[in-house]
C-alpha cells in the first residue's frame, strides 16, 4: 500500500505516521512491510494553567486554582503529590551532588596514580638511559682500544705497503684517509640493535613488577643491602678501606651440625658455605646435616679454629667448682623423720612445730613429703622432712634419706620394730647419715622402750644405753614429753657434723615433690642444698627448665630468695619434673633449653632401648609370655609426682604368673579428656588419687562408658586393684574323691554296649560324678558315667558294699579286675 492510491496509510486520525520495515526470510528472500510509527504525545499547558510543580516553585498555595486543577483531585491529594515531587527532586539533586563528588574523587585518584606511574616511568627511563649511556661509554672505550690497536698494526704495515706502491706503480684509486677507514670499519662491525633496547614502542608500557615497585629483573634490593652500600660509601668518604678485617673465631663443633647452623657459628654467609661444599664435591642445602669431619674441613677452609664437643658437653655450663673454705658459712641441718606407718612421725613433727598437719592428710596417714622449717627456743633453725611410712612409698623414703643430714627414726614403744622401720634403717645406712632413735608413744600403758632397743640390735643399731653411738630419746607427741631432749640431741649431732655451704654461688637443690597446680601451673618443692635461689633465676631441673616466677616458703609466704637448707615451692617451670631431680641455675634460657632437650632425648633413647628386644628369641619369649598372662590395664592420675610414682610401684607388685597390672599412663594433675580417650581405646578404668576429672572429661566418660574412681588413701586404691586383678584369675578346679568300685565281670548288652558289673568297695558311686578307669594303678581313661543301674533300675547313687552296673560314655575297653575311681569337681575362686 502506498500514498499513490490516494488513501491514507493505516492509523487513527493521523496519530501515527507511515514507515517501512524490511523483513528477511530464508533463502535470501526479503519483503517490505508498511507499519505505523506512533509519536509521543506532548501535553502543552494552556496559557493560564500552571505547570506541574508550580506549587513547589512559588505557585498558588494549596493547589492553585480549583478550576484549573485536574478533575477528581482534592487539595490534600494535590499538596501531597507536590511534596512528594519536591522531595524526589531534592533527593535527585543530593544524589547528583554525591555522584559528582565521587566522580571528582575518582578523577583525583586517577590523576594521582597517573602521576605516580609517570614518575615511575620517568625513573625507569632515566635508569635505562643511564645504563645505556654507561654501556655506550664502555663500548666506545672498547672500540677506541680496538681502533688504536688496528691503527698501530696499520702503521707498522705502512712502510711495506709504500714500498710495494713504489715497486708496482701508482695506486688504482684515491687513498682513503684514516678517519674514513675507521668510519668504514665501524659501520662493518656495528650491528643494528633490535629488541627491547632499540625498540621504543614498549617504552611507555607499564609492567606488573614496575607497578609494584620492583627493580630491574623483578628484584628489589633488601634493606640490609642498602645499609651495606651506605656503610661502604661512608667508609670510602672517610678514607677507610672497604675490606673488613677477618675475624677468626673458635667454632664449637658437635657430632652433627646443619649447614645453616655451621654458617651461623662461623658468622659467614650460608651461600659461601654451600659454595665451598660444592667446590669440595658435596652437594648440600642449608638444612642438610654434616658430620664432624666434613664440618671441620669447612671451618679450617674459612680460617677459623675448631673445638670439637659432644652432645653431653651442654651440661658443662652447670657450675661444679669446689667452694673455697673461706666462702663457706654455717647452714641449718636437714632432718628427715622416718619410720613405720602409724608410729607417730607426723604427730611428733606437729608437736615440734606447734601445728596440726595430721588433720590435713587423708586417713590420718602421710602420703606426701612435707618440708618445714622450725626455729627452736634456743634460736637454732632446723629443716624437717616428713616422709610417708606406708610400704608403697619406698622411693619417697629413699629420696628423703638422700638429701638429709640427720635421720630421726620414730619407733612406737607399744609396737616395736616393724617392716618399714627396718626399711628406713636400711635407707639411712645406704645414705651414710647419722641416726637418732625417737621412741614415741611412751605415755601408753603398753609402752616398752627396752624392747625397742633390744629389737634394734638385730638390725645393727646400737643405742648409747647399750654402749653404742646412736642416740635414743623417749618422747610423746601427745604430752610433749622428751621433745626438748630430742631437739638438743639434733642440735648436738648437727654441731658434730659442722654443716656449711656457700650462699654466694649459683643455686643447686633437690626436688622433694612436684605437682601440677590449677592456676599456678607446675610447682616443685625444692630443698636448696647450695647457693641462693633468687626470683628471676633461670634453672634446669631434670628434663624441664624454667625461670623462677615466685618462691613460696613452708608458711605460704612469698619470698625473694632461699638460701641453703631452705625448702621452697618454685613456680615458673615449663613442665612437671620428676621427684628427686636436681635443680641447677644456669646463665641463659638458651643453655637451660638446650640442656633440657638433651636430657629429654637421652631419656627417650634409653626408654626405647630398654623396651626393645635385642634377639629373635627374646621377641618370641615376650610374645609367648604376653599370650599366657592376663593383663589389667589402668590409668593413674595423682596430685603430686611422688604419689604417682608410689602408686605405679605398688601396681607393679600386684600379680603373679597368670595376671598382672599394666599402668598405661601415670601423670600429675586433673583427669582430662585425653585420658578418657586413652582409657576407652584400651578398655581401662581411670584411678584418680586426690584429683578429680574436669567437666569435659566427665561428659566424655559418661558418653563412652569409662569408669572413673577417686581415692584419697593409697590402701583403698591398692586393695581395689588387687581385687579387680583377682577377678581375672581362672577358677581353681578342685577334685573330691567320693568312692572306689571294682569291676567283677563285663557284660555285653544290645543297644547299650559293654556294661561293667561292679562292687562299690569304698565311699559312694554317683551318676553325675566323674570317673577314672585304673588298670594296674595306671589311669587309662577319664570321663563320665553313661549309666548307673542297680538290678534293672536306673539309680542316682550306690552305697559302699553294694553291686551295680556301670557303662562309660564313649569308652568300652573295660576288663574284669579294673578299678573305677569316682570323684566330684568344684570350682574355687582364687585371689592374689
Amino acid at each position: 500500500m502506498s500514498d499513490t492510491d490516494g488513501k491514507k496509510p493505516l492509523g487513527l486520525r493521523g496519530s501515527g505516521r507511515p514507515g517501512q520495515v524490511k523483513q528477511s526470510f530464508s533463502h535470501g528472500r526479503t519483503k517490505n512491510v508498511v507499519v505505523e510509527t506512533k509519536r509521543k504525545r506532548v501535553v502543552v499547558p494552556k496559557p493560564g494553567q500552571a505547570a506541574p510543580g508550580a506549587a513547589s516553585s512559588g505557585g498558588p498555595a494549596r493547589g492553585g486554582d480549583p478550576a484549573k486543577r485536574p478533575a477528581g483531585i482534592s487539595d490534600a491529594e494535590l499538596e501531597r503529590r507536590m511534596k512528594a515531587l519536591a522531595m524526589a527532586r531534592a533527593r535527585e539533586a543530593e544524589e547528583s551532588a554525591q555522584r559528582q563528588a565521587e566522580e571528582k574523587a575518582r578523577e583525583e585518584e586517577r590523576e594521582r596514580r597517573r602521576a605516580e606511574v609517570e614518575a615511575k616511568e620517568r625513573e625507569d627511563r632515566e635508569r635505562e638511559e643511564a645504563l645505556k649511556a654507561k654501556a655506550e661509554e664502555e663500548e666506545r672505550k672498547q672500540r677506541e682500544a680496538v681502533e688504536r690497536a688496528a691503527r698501530k698494526a696499520a702503521e707498522a704495515a705502512q712502510p711495506a705497503a709504500d714500498g710495494e706502491d713504489r715497486r708496482g706503480g701508482a695506486s688504482t684509486g684515491p687513498r682513503k684517509t684514516d678517519r674514513e677507514r675507521d668510519a668504514a670499519r665501524t659501520d662493518k662491525t656495528a650491528k643494528p640493535t633490535r629488541g627491547r633496547e632499540g625498540d621504543g614502542r614498549r617504552a611507555g608500557k607499564l609492567t606488573l613488577n614496575e607497578a609494584l615497585g620492583g627493580g630491574e629483573g623483578g628484584r628489589q634490593r633488601s634493606l640490609a643491602a642498602m645499609k651495606r652500600k651506605q656503610e661502604r660509601a661512608r667508609q670510602k668518604a672517610m678514607g677507610q678501606s672497604g675490606e673488613r678485617e677477618k675475624v677468626v673465631r673458635t667454632v664449637q663443633l658437635p657430632e652433627a651440625i646443619t649447614v645453616a647452623e655451621l654458617a651461623n657459628r662461623m658468622s659467614e654467609r650460608v651461600a659461601d658455605v654451600v659454595k665451598s661444599l660444592m667446590t669440595s664435591g658435596i652437594m648440600a642445602t642449608q638444612n642438610q646435616t654434616l658430620d664432624q669431619d666434613t664440618a671441620e674441613l669447612i671451618i679450617e677452609e674459612f680460617g677459623h679454629r675448631v673445638q670439637r664437643v659432644s652432645a653431653s658437653d651442654v651440661e658443662q655450663v652447670i657450675e661444679t667448682a669446689d667452694d673455697r673454705p673461706e666462702d663457706l658459712q654455717p647452714r641449718p641441718p636437714v632432718i628427715t623423720i622416718m619410720g613405720h606407718v602409724d608410729h607417730g612421725k607426723t604427730s611428733l613433727l606437729d608437736a615440734i612445730r606447734h601445728a596440726n598437719v595430721v588433720s590435713g592428710e587423708a586417713g590420718g596417714i602421710t602420703q606426701h613429703i612435707g618440708a618445714y622449717q622450725v626455729t627452736t627456743d634456743g634460736g637454732a633453725v632446723l629443716t624437717f622432712l616428713d616422709t610417708p611410712g606406708h610400704a608403697a612409698f619406698t622411693s619417697m623414703r629413699a629420696r628423703g634419706a638422700q638429701v638429709t643430714d640427720i635421720v630421726v627414726l620414730v619407733v612406737a614403744a607399744d609396737d616395736a620394730v616393724m617392716p618399714q622401720t627396718v626399711e628406713a634403717i636400711n635407707h639411712a645406712k645406704a645414705a651414710k647419715v647419722p641416726m637418732i632413735v625417737a621412741i614415741n608413744k611412751i605415755d601408753r600403758p603398753a609402752a616398752n622402750a627396752q624392747k625397742v632397743r633390744t629389737d634394734l640390735l638385730q638390725h645393727e643399731v646400737v643405742v648409747e644405753e647399750f654402749s653404742g653411738d646412736v642416740q635414743d630419746v623417749e618422747v610423746s607427741a601427745v604430752t610433749g614429753q622428751g621433745l626438748d631432749t630430742l631437739l638438743e640431741a639434733i642440735a648436738l649431732q648437727a654441731e658434730i657434723l659442722e654443716l656449711k655451704a656457700n650462699p654466694d654461688r649459683a643455686a643447686s637443690g633437690a626436688v622433694i615433690e612436684a605437682k601440677l597446680d590449677v592456676g599456678r601451673g607446675p610447682v616443685a618443692t625444692v630443698l636448696v642444698e647450695n647457693g641462693t635461689l633468687k626470683r628471676g633465676d633461670i634453672f634446669v631441673v631434670g628434663e624441664q627448665w624454667g625461670k623462677v616466677r615466685a618462691l613460696v616458703n613452708d608458711k605460704g609466704e612469698r619470698v625473694d630468695e632461699a638460701g641453703p637448707s631452705v625448702p621452697v615451692e618454685v613456680l615458673g617451670l615449663n613442665g612437671t619434673p620428676e621427684a628427686g631431680d636436681v635443680l641447677n641455675v644456669v646463665e641463659t634460657e638458651a643453655q637451660a633449653r638446650e640442656i633440657a632437650e638433651y636430657r629429654a632425648n637421652a631419656a627417650k633413647e634409653k626408654r626405647a632401648a630398654a623396651g626393645a628386644a635385642t634377639t629373635l628369641e627374646q621377641l618370641m619369649q615376650k610374645a609367648k609370655d604376653d599370650k599366657d598372662v592376663s593383663e589389667l590395664p589402668i590409668l593413674v592420675k595423682a596430685d603430686v609426682q611422688g604419689s604417682a610414682e608410689a602408686i605405679v610401684q605398688a601396681m607393679e607388685k600386684i600379680g603373679n604368673d597368670e595376671v598382672r597390672v599394666r599402668v598405661l599412663h601415670s601423670g600429675v594433675g586433673a583427669i582430662t579428656e585425653s585420658d578418657i580417650g586413652l582409657a576407652e581405646a584400651s578398655g581401662a578404668p581411670v584411678f584418680g588419687f586426690n584429683v578429680r576429672a574436669n567437666a569435659p572429661a566427665r561428659n566424655a566418660a559418661n558418653q563412652k562408658g569409662v569408669e572413673i574412681r577417686y581415692y584419697s588413701v593409697i590402701y583403698d586404691l591398692v586393695d581395689d586393684v588387687k581385687n579387680a586383678a583377682s577377678g581375672l584369675l581362672k577358677d581353681e578346679i578342685r577334685e573330691n574323691f567320693i568312692g572306689y568300685a571294682e569291676i567283677k565281670e563285663v557284660f555285653k548288652v544290645s543297644n547299650v554296649g559293654k556294661v561293667a558289673g561292679c562292687l562299690v568297695t569304698e565311699g559312694v558311686a554317683r551318676r553325675s560324678a566323674g570317673v577314672r578307669l585304673l588298670r594296674d594303678n595306671v589311669v587309662i581313661h577319664e570321663g563320665t558315667l553313661k549309666t548307673l543301674k542297680r538290678f534293672k533300675d536306673e539309680v542316682a547313687e550306690v552305697q559302699s558294699g553294694q553291686e551295680c552296673g556301670m557303662a562309660f560314655e564313649n569308652y568300652e575297653d573295660i576288663r574284669a579286675g579294673d578299678v573305677i575311681e569316682i570323684f566330684t569337681r568344684e570350682q574355687v575362686e582364687r585371689s592374689l
